[in-house]
């Protein structure tokens, strides 16, 4: 088994996913890059061993249990554990997302990526992920996840989204009920929330950097064994639910 840390990062082809990728591999880290789109994994593989980040593609469809399945095969059959998994893959589900005029096929679809996704390959991974000595797992989620804000007034949340933030919040549940029940083990869960970070998910209108939003994610794959469980955080600290 090597002694060489292991991440598998999720969407990790572009944007913040890309850029925890990067962080991880820095600090010498093999990093699985966990993409579906084989030219972009492929292209974002090839960036990174050039800038000296030990990196292998990890073909992967968050939403489709045969191709997580093999990621988990491959992800062993390399490294033989996973010291973390960062889930980051994710979609909006487009912009029209108004509660009483939605597509119902459009909250399926994100809840699909967002959440099931989730659950779906950090079951797969967590027998590796048993075989590390100190596992953690980084959900990226978002403000827009948080009831708090949400319902506070002037708090800035972004457009009504009953597809996207929903699926957020949802996804910060989970992260809870999976640090309940691993509570007993040394596997840390944190959420993470990059902040507005300019991607192509938002059509590159946020104010953070990839590069910005990537640091709370690193940070929480990076805790210490007396690090949080169970929490939501950002740069700042926790997040309020």
């Amino acid at each position: 088994m090597s002694e060489q840390k292991t991440a598998l990062v999720t969407g990790a082809n572009k944007g913040i996913g890309y850029e925890i990728a990067g962080g991880l591999g820095r600090l010498g880290w093999s990093i699985g890059v966990g993409a579906r789109d084989e030219e972009r994994r492929e292209a974002a593989v090839a960036k990174l061993l050039a800038a000296g980040v030990d990196a292998f593609g990890v073909p992967l469809d968050v939403t489709d249990d045969a191709s997580v399945t093999a990621a988990a095969a491959l992800t062993e059959n390399r490294t033989g554990r996973l010291d973390v998994l960062v889930n980051n893959a994710g979609i909006t589900g487009g912009t029209a997302q108004l509660p009483t005029t939605v597509d119902v096929e459009t909250v399926r679809t994100a809840v699909e990526t967002n959440v099931i996704g989730v659950i779906r390959v950090t079951n797969a991974m967590l027998p590796l992920l048993r075989r590390s000595p100190s596992p953690r797992i980084v959900n990226v989620s978002s403000s827009v996840g948080s009831l708090t804000l949400q319902t506070t007034p002037g708090a800035e949340t972004g457009p009504i989204s009953v597809a996207y933030a929903p699926t957020k919040t949802f996804l910060n549940a989970v992260t809870v009920q999976y640090a309940k029940e691993l509570q007993d083990t040394n596997i840390l869960i944190n959420a993470a929330c990059p902040g507005y970070c300019a991607t192509d998910l938002n059509g590159f209108r946020g104010f953070r950097t990839p590069q910005q939003g990537a640091t709370i994610a690193i940070r929480l794959a990076t805790l210490p064994d007396d690090g949080p469980t169970g929490g939501f955080f950002d740069e700042d600290g926790e997040v309020p639910w």
